[in-house]
């Protein structure tokens, strides 16, 4: 094997790569790279870049992709998809999405330099919005492609007023042609996409790589209690209908409830006061709830007693209670062909890999409706992601790159027999 080709020296290539991306950022602590922005732009002369060198034709989409599809794929051989999405959360990380794109690139163009050619078509996708950051709406690249595109979601505008629809068109996409990108299922093989775990267990086990197993289901609801204002200096304290507290009471419910249910996680990321001046007792307070599991049931059951609890604190503090699911998506699995792919590539490689689920959501909760979908998890530091101080070791980058090398050869495999 070249020097190159070692797993330490793949890795702190890919993150010499991963650290040239992060350059595109807003300024300020991070990575700060939202969809259709002046970053994207910039960091999609990059990936372009590396799609080239991997033998790839890069082609931006009308939904803000960019697509690099090998000459199999371009003349209509069954074509694996691989993929990551290139925006960030405010002040994020280096790897989270932006792992999943300069890997397989970096994985693929080592194949090639090796002198192996697949035996099936390739596709790298830096899919566009996946975090939903600026316009609040998100998967809008991989729905795209998974024919499950609503138009609906360009009338979305972000904190300047501007649209969806008006960015799309400014950025060089085009809001018309979105339909067309929807994939045939029948010249799709599935979907892989590599990420950091975003979590502890990988740290926790000392295991570079994970297998995943499914995709965690999501719901929010906007939870608002309403109470009565008053003066706060000459409102007797018994009797008062402080929705401020009442809220409080049932944000201190829900922690316990997640805290004593296996598989759930869940966060009130967002509350609101009114009239929130400084001698006024609240009169109402709305908050947001989001619930995570990859078992329907548990999902399902700890959100009937989060709500049973809710009402029984607003009704001993005679306050108002109105609760609003604003979203959903159930679990997906992931596929056992793929999944068993991985894990022979990981026995091949040496790299102890066990399976864990994802606890949050990614482009494969859209794929998931076109194809199979797998996904590989890659350790972090502290299980720590959306923050500045996101990291991997090149160790475990090159071990990662080495494993999805691997999968793609023995897939070749798979598909010339």
């Amino acid at each position: 094997m070249h020097p190159d080709c070692e797993p330490l020296a793949l890795g702190q290539q890919l993150l010499e790569r991963l650290d040239a991306a992060a350059e595109c950022s807003e300024p300020g602590p991070g990575v700060t790279r939202l969809f259709c922005s002046e970053e994207h732009r910039q960091v999609l002369e990059i990936i372009a870049e590396w799609m080239r060198r991997a033998g790839l034709t890069p082609q931006l989409d009308a939904s803000g992709n960019l697509v690099g599809r090998c000459d199999k794929a371009r003349a209509g051989a069954r074509t694996l998809i691989m993929g990551s999405h290139q925006d960030t959360v405010v002040e994020g990380g280096k790897y989270d999405g932006m792992l999943g794109v300069a890997l397989p690139l970096l994985a693929l163009e080592t194949l090639k330099q090796q002198g192996i050619e697949l035996d099936y078509g390739v596709e790298v996708v830096a899919f566009g919005d996946e975090e939903g950051t600026r316009f609040q709406s998100t998967l809008i690249g991989s729905r795209a492609l998974a024919g499950r595109f609503d138009p609906i979601s360009l009338e979305a505008r972000d904190a300047n007023g501007v649209s969806l629809g008006e960015a799309l068109k400014a950025f060089g996409g085009d809001p018309e042609q979105i339909a067309s990108l929807a994939r045939d299922p029948e010249t799709v093989l599935g979907f892989v996409e590599v990420h950091i775990e975003q979590g502890p267990v990988l740290e926790q086990r000392d295991h570079a790589l994970g297998i995943v197993t499914a995709l965690t289901g999501i719901e929010r609801h906007r939870v608002t209690v309403g109470g009565k204002a008053g003066h706060a200096g000459t409102t007797p304290m018994p009797g008062r209908r402080d929705a401020l507290v009442g809220a409080a009471e049932m944000i201190a419910e829900v922690d316990r409830i997640l805290n004593a249910t296996e598989d759930f996680v869940g966060v009130v990321g967002k509350l609101e006061v009114r009239p929130n001046a400084v001698n006024v007792i609240p009169a109402e307070v709305t908050f947001t709830l989001e619930l995570r599991s990859p078992r329907l049931e548990v999902r399902e059951q700890g959100r009937e007693a989060i709500v049973a609890a809710c009402r029984r604190l607003a009704s001993n503090r005679q306050l108002a209670l109105e609760i609003e699911q604003t979203y959903q998506a159930e679990a997906v699995a992931c596929a056992d062909g793929l999944m068993q792919s991985l894990h022979n590539a990981c026995r091949d490689c040496e790299e102890p890999a066990d399976t864990l689920f994802s606890g949050a959501g990614h482009d494969g909760l859209a794929m998931c409706e076109l194809t199979d979908i797998g996904m590989l998890f890659v350790r972090c530091t502290g299980g720590l992601s959306h923050h500045p101080d996101e990291a991997i070791t090149a160790a475990d980058a090159g071990a990662a790159t080495q494993v999805l090398m691997r999968f793609l050869d023995r897939l070749s495999a798979d598909v010339s027999r």
